[in-house]
């Protein structure tokens, strides 16, 4: 849940602007997000799911049965969310 919450985060954060002036005082940590549609938040989740079960199988096909089971279980709890 909190790599894809981070995923969902991160998509929000807008580039910080190139400057060669350092941000530093009071706001310097407030950023301006971009609002996600819930299209997009599903969109994201879709895409974490899908990482997951690639990976998966390639755990898989190196015999770590174990790390496999663990993502694909991973991946079921993000489905069902959906």
């Amino acid at each position: 849940m909190r790599s894809t919450l981070a995923a969902i985060a991160n998509a929000e954060a807008v580039p910080a602007p190139a400057t060669s002036t350092p941000l530093v005082g009071l706001g310097a940590g407030e950023a301006a997000r971009r609002h996600l549609s819930q299209e997009d938040v599903l969109q994201i989740v879709r895409a974490e799911i899908a990482e997951r079960m690639a990976v998966a199988a390639e755990y898989e096909r190196l015999g770590r049965i174990d790390a496999a089971d663990r993502l694909r279980a991973e991946a079921a709890a993000l489905e069902h969310l959906l």
